[in-house]
């Protein structure tokens, strides 16, 4: 297949075009706001950034995945997972508000005389803070920077032996680089969002958010495809048996997040330890409880009613209705964990349900300018790695019944 008739269609310039006017209108709102209410901006801004964010970061843990393991779903996804791994750098930068501000928004920057903090200074202080976040998004990089390198360096082969030894290159590097990419997500979950209670702390925090980004990634990928698959280069390429195996991949992320989440509230309802129970009794009262029971019913079973049926899985429009619905759950599961939590300057106690104009303003912000700079990533390269050696089998099993 011709790589010159791969590329974007000209519907994702103007999707770029929308996003970055959008994302820069909300950017000065978020600014105004910011000004004015600085604690509850910077919060509003990390809830964009984890949410989007994440959609960065679990495009490379799928890549990593989908060497590994092979199969046609990834190949036909494989660009566009590269394009959200290449905005790693982007994130990066979204991210330098938080490192700004973080005295604003981390209560442990701000505790001193609490013992408990103390016994975790080393580990809990700004300079400490910094350093692991350049560690973090740099390992996210170089994994990213390679795993396109040999993408790129595979479309420019002309014989198939070359051809799979850039892809045998890639498949060796993604088993290593798995492990070490989860115990990434996980120091950068506890980082970034469960430190914003000073005290608590959860052990299957890590794997929450290894599952919940890959989860958002999925979903937002299947959002994509499905409203591109009746343009070139994409009609001629997927087909419903691609969008049945990444649907049968999201129903499984469902259900493992449910798990994970279920056990996580079982073991310390089981424990009952004065440390670890004030996180979840703040979500069960003050308009959380409601928050929780929306989850519940809208993140895992309403989800999971539908994902079970094979029609739906291969009709693009449903699944990508029901994909979009879950990337709305995701961000509110999101809210669920950032909102209560106390404001630096503003008591000690959890916070109950009031939601700001910025909580909804900043997604937004945030989301406008990710998806200008993924679109631009996304319309730099061939839209299908058409080089493969397995490339027109998955073309041949998507078309199948």
């Amino acid at each position: 297949m011709n790589q010159e008739n791969l590329y974007a269609p000209a519907e994702v310039s103007r999707w770029q075009s929308l996003a970055l006017g959008i994302g820069a209108i909300a950017t000065i709102a978020c600014l105004i706001g910011g000004y004015f209410q600085p604690e509850q901006g910077l919060r509003s801004w990390l809830l964009g950034f984890i949410f989007w964010g994440g959609i960065s970061i679990g495009s490379l843990g799928i890549l990593l995945l989908q060497y590994l393991t092979g199969g046609a779903w990834g190949i036909v996804i494989r660009r566009i997972c590269e394009a959200g791994s290449r905005t790693i750098v982007w994130v990066a930068v979204l991210f330098a508000p938080i490192m700004i501000g973080i005295t604003t928004i981390y209560p442990w920057t701000q505790a001193a005389g609490d013992s408990i903090v103390a016994h975790r200074s080393i580990y809990l202080n700004p300079i400490s803070f910094g350093i692991r976040a350049i560690v973090y998004f740099a390992i996210w990089f170089v994994i990213a920077y390679l795993l396109n390198k040999w993408s790129a360096q595979q479309d420019k082969t002309d014989n198939p032996e070359d051809s799979a030894k850039f892809l045998g290159y890639a498949s060796a590097f993604s088993g290593p680089s798995m492990v070490i990419f989860a115990l990434v997500v996980t120091f950068a979950a506890i980082d970034w969002v469960m430190t914003l209670d000073k005290h608590w702390y959860s052990t299957i925090w890590g794997m929450l958010y290894l599952v919940g980004w890959a989860l958002s990634s999925f979903a937002f990928i299947i959002a994509l495809m499905a409203n591109l698959i009746d343009k070139e280069p994409f009609n001629r390429v997927l087909g419903k048996k691609h969008f049945h195996d990444i649907g049968k991949l999201m129903l499984a992320l469902v259900m493992i997040w449910t798990y994970f989440n279920l056990s996580q509230f079982l073991i310390i309802y089981s424990g009952n330890l004065p440390e670890e129970t004030p996180w979840y009794l703040a979500r069960m009262t003050g308009g959380w409880q409601y928050v929780g029971i929306l989850l519940i019913l809208f993140h895992f079973a309403f989800p999971f009613i539908l994902l079970l049926s094979r029609d739906i899985k291969r009709h693009t429009k449903w699944l990508s209705s029901i994909a979009i619905f879950i990337l709305v759950m995701r961000l509110i599961d999101m809210y669920f964990h950032i909102g209560p939590q106390p404001f630096v300057n503003g008591g000690h106690g959890y916070n109950g349900f009031h939601p700001s104009w910025m909580d909804f303003v900043a997604p937004v912000a945030v989301g406008g300018l990710w998806l200008w700079w993924f679109f631009g990533e996304l319309k730099a390269r061939p839209m299908f790695p058409a080089k493969d050696p397995f490339f027109e089998n998955a073309i041949k099993h998507g078309q199948g019944h």
